[in-house]
């Protein structure tokens, strides 16, 4: 689950728990943390916390799998209401983008900790995180090939991983007071997303049937294409 509360419903006892021990875990590592801080952050003591989970393995948990199934049904909830609105390829892809830039925007603690500790979790959570992650992942690769047709589903799949390596960075960017406000930031992502996804794309034929950005340029050695010389330079 998310860590975040939608709309304007104070968070429950429950929600509370698990963005302090998301918190927590994130600058301190998930044996740094003892289940009396968690419950002091949120202002109950330690053995009150077991009222609502079972200890520290079972938040770490429904953490990680929580936001694993958050992104993969909000992924496919934006993948349905673009094809029920007959959305261009460019659009469906794009609504993709956004909700992923919120989650790199408003849940880096959740990143940190999928990065660290995702081996910590019972076999069993992680392969239904493994499992959510490749629905995820196949929902982005439909919407990159429906674009970029000339990619394979390998190359499509690749381009995305590399987009959400990108996109993933952000608890590794400068302390969100030395970034831009949250707008020009997610702007920024966005346009970065959609330039890498453009370039892994093939250029298009020109009239012979070959690239139409090689056929630009003569052959190496021969006039002044990428392959030729520098004026100047050794040959």
């Amino acid at each position: 689950m998310s860590t975040k509360t939608a709309g304007t419903a104070a968070p429950s006892r429950r929600e509370q728990i698990l963005r302090e021990a998301a918190r927590l875990f994130a600058e301190r590592g998930f044996h740094g943390v003892g289940v009396d801080e968690i419950g002091a952050a949120v202002g109950i003591s330690g053995p009150g916390l077991y009222r609502h989970f079972a200890g520290k393995d079972a938040m770490l948990a429904e953490l990680l799998v929580g936001i694993s199934r958050r992104l993969y049904d909000g992924g496919r909830r934006r993948a349905e209401e673009s094809a029920a609105a007959d959305l261009p390829p460019g659009a469906a892809l794009d609504a993709l983008i956004e909700g992923h830039i919120d989650f790199a925007l408003d849940d880096r603690e959740l990143i940190t900790l999928h990065d660290r500790e995702l081996d910590r979790l019972r076999e069993a959570d992680r392969k239904q995180v493994r499992k959510l992650q490749r629905q995820y992942v196949e929902l982005w690769v439909s919407a990159v090939r429906a674009l970029y047709p000339g990619l394979t589903e390998l190359e499509a799949r690749v381009s995305v991983h590399t987009v959400f390596g990108l996109l993933n960075s952000t608890p590794h960017l400068s302390g969100p007071s030395a970034l831009p406000d949250r707008e020009t930031t997610a702007a920024l992502l966005h346009r970065l997303a959609r330039g890498a996804l453009s370039s892994a794309a093939p250029p298009p034929e020109g009239p012979g049937g070959g690239s139409a950005v090689r056929a630009e340029y003569p052959a190496a050695g021969h006039g002044e294409g990428p392959g030729a010389p520098a004026p100047g330079a050794p040959a």
